[in-house]
């Protein structure tokens, strides 16, 4: 099961011009909590999937609202060379085909 089957909403926007920030918003607490003990969720797994360095990807959990925001670097600024998306807002992609086990 990919994380984009479990989450309601993936979306990345930037956060700053240096910083991605990618929302996962669920309906389900059970859902919610499989990806949050998944073993393919990490800060290293993701660092991997985004080519950045794992101790710059941060995990935030808000049980309260069922919503998980992954923050990390851009590997360029917003609107500098080399830059495809100056709003972040398809970064979310290598994340939500994440595979999460059942």
């Amino acid at each position: 099961m990919r994380l984009y089957d479990l989450a309601r909403v993936c979306r990345s926007k930037n956060a700053g011009p240096f910083t991605l920030t990618i929302d996962l918003m669920f309906e389900r607490a059970e859902d919610y909590a499989k990806v949050l003990s998944a073993p393919t969720f990490t800060p290293e797994h993701i660092a991997e999937l985004y080519e950045v360095p794992p101790d710059k990807v941060q995990i935030k959990p808000f049980e309260r609202i069922l919503t998980v925001k992954v923050a990390l670097p851009r590997r360029c600024s917003s609107g500098g060379p080399g830059d495809t998306d100056v709003y972040g807002c398809q970064q979310h992609f290598p994340l939500g085909d994440m595979v999460i086990d059942p």
